[in-house]
């Protein structure tokens, strides 16, 4: 297993300076990164058939153990913040539960039946995104959860660092960043975990895209609820709208607090219409603009 193999190169690592150590380690991050440069392919695949499911109100669920499972936590947290995704639609099966997040329960992840328990208790479905995450990409909790939720109708992904690993074949979508060995052999919280941090920031964020969330590079439907983003969400309507400031933060305190609402509104259309406009074009503001010119 690649990801458990010991380099020769850092035998003597707990020899070396400071400086070096920290060289060998930074070397190993951009390694992590570029590995994911082949999987953009099958990241593109895989978001394309997310998107169907999940503007029908299906749920995103991230599935793994350990540093895994914390990777998908962190990933999936920032989506209703950031892009107003629903928390009904958002799920996490994390072996050894909630807790592991915070305190390592290391032999949870080899449970062949709570993974797929959880599956069955979430009742997981066919417009559901079902995501596992594996730097072995053997785990049997989250491949047999994988399994179960593609006997489902789910739509499985599977993430590894392992070429030819069980996750990867289970998977509808495999994606595989090939990082080799860990500086610190077997340590895969390390290249292992950064490129799968990568790889979901790439899948969430162009799945999002797809879904109407983002308009001209801005995160026209994230959630102001605090005075920076407050400030950030007014900073946008104005720029996107053309109008003074003034303009933007009157649009946003009648829309709500819903930024693309207030684009509409900020040009002159009614909250009504602006309602009507959106749903008509899945919240679109892009194809919503365009209706009415503005785009």
């Amino acid at each position: 297993m690649r990801t458990e193999d010991a380099s020769a190169r850092y035998v003597d690592l707990d020899a070396w300076g400071g400086l070096d150590i920290l060289q060998a380690l930074w070397e190993g991050q951009l390694a992590a990164v570029a590995a994911v440069g082949p999987a953009l392919r099958a990241i593109d695949a895989a978001a394309r058939a997310a998107e169907p499911g999940l503007r029908e109100g299906g749920r995103l669920v991230y599935v793994g153990a350990g540093t895994s499972a914390r990777i998908g936590v962190q990933d999936g947290a920032e989506l209703p913040p950031t892009f107003d995704w629903p928390e009904t639609q958002l799920g996490f099966a994390i072996a050894g539960g909630e807790g592991a997040l915070l305190r390592a329960v290391e032999d949870a992840e080899d449970s062949t039946t709570d993974g797929t328990g959880w599956i069955a208790r979430a009742a997981i479905g066919p417009r559901d995104v079902v995501i596992g995450l594996a730097a072995s990409g053997s785990t049997p909790f989250t491949v047999e959860a994988l399994k179960a939720a593609r006997t489902r109708g789910a739509v499985t992904v599977g993430v590894s660092n392992n070429p030819e690993a069980p996750i990867l074949r289970e998977a509808a979508h495999g994606i595989l960043a090939a990082t080799g060995a860990e500086v610190l052999a077997g340590s895969t919280r390390m290249k292992a975990g950064t490129a799968q941090k990568v790889i979901l920031n790439l899948f969430s964020t162009l799945v999002m895209i797809r879904l109407g969330r983002v308009y001209r590079g801005r995160m026209v439907a994230m959630r102001a609820t605090n005075r920076k983003l407050r400030a950030r969400g007014v900073a946008m309507v104005s720029e996107l709208a053309g109008c003074p400031a003034e303009t933007a933060a009157d649009a946003l305190a009648r829309a709500e607090g819903d930024i693309k609402r207030a684009v509409l509104i900020a040009g002159g259309m009614s909250a009504m219409r602006a309602d009507d406009l959106l749903n008509r074009h899945d919240g679109s503001l892009r194809r919503a603009l365009r209706e009415v010119g503005r785009s």
